[in-house]
């Protein structure tokens, strides 16, 4: 439906503004939320357009403008929208990616709602099916960033975070490679998780270099029972080293609290 106030449909670069419904005065900046949600995933607001401004969504809903500032918030806050500051600026949609998934993942972590140990053994129930799947959809290109992922391993590293993420980067590109996205989002959640409680310990759990070759062979070999129970040990092998991680950063959480 097209605005027929004028003016409302410059502000989304050129687009016309949905045909929000007004909102009832219970919960109205949720509904207002809901709405313009609805409306980036609908696509009439794609990844780069520019939200209208406040005013004008303020008249279209029929609600306050502070109203409307909860709900740009509370997108902003879930990855929708970004806001950027001055005579170009406003409150703008993002493509949608995987940071916010391991956020919430890192809070519940942080929060004692979630723990390095119950993390291992998802990952030893998900990472060797992303392996197997993997062995369906090798291309000359994926073949290309595995071995790429391999040789980037044997690269001296700045430091912890930056090792760990050499040695991350395989994990991504076999998520990505195993065709359900839904695995990949929780693959990427714990390589996530992992990066965030290092940095939080500054412990090395020794990823020693070669840890991943074997399931790289079976992969480009196409072995999908190979690939599965290789990834298999290294999961429990890589998460053994994990579990000791999470009790020093435990232990120091503890005395921290207690200093306090």
């Amino acid at each position: 439906m097209k605005l027929v106030r004028k003016g409302l449909a410059d502000t989304s670069k050129g687009k016309d503004m949905p045909g929000f419904k007004p909102i009832r005065q219970s919960r109205v900046s949720d509904e207002v939320t809901g709405q313009l949600k609805q409306s980036i995933l609908l696509g009439q607001f794609k990844a780069g357009d520019r939200l209208p401004a406040e005013r004008d969504l303020a008249e279209q809903f029929r609600v306050s403008r502070v109203a409307i500032r909860e709900a740009l918030r509370a997108l902003q806050n879930t990855g929708f929208i970004e806001t950027r500051q001055g005579s170009a600026g406003g409150a703008f949609v993002t493509d949608l990616t995987f940071e916010h998934l391991i956020d919430t993942f890192v809070d519940l972590f942080l929060a004692g709602k979630l723990s390095i140990p119950e993390m291992y053994r998802v990952r030893v129930l998900v990472e060797p099916e992303v392996a197997r799947l993997a062995t369906q959809n090798v291309t000359p290109e994926y073949a290309r960033r595995l071995k790429d992922c391999l040789e980037g391993e044997k690269l001296s590293a700045n430091g912890l975070i930056e090792d760990m993420e050499h040695k991350m980067a395989l994990h991504l590109v076999l998520a990505e490679m195993c065709g359900n996205r839904f695995l990949e989002a929780i693959v990427r959640s714990a390589m996530g998780l992992t990066r965030r409680l290092l940095e939080a310990v500054s412990i090395d759990p020794k990823h020693p270099v070669g840890m991943h070759v074997p399931v790289v062979e079976a992969v480009l070999r196409k072995d999908p029972e190979a690939a599965a129970e290789a990834m298999r040990k290294h999961a429990v092998e890589f998460g053994k080293r994990l579990l000791r991680v999470e009790k020093a950063y435990r232990k120091k959480l503890a005395l921290t609290q207690f200093l306090q």
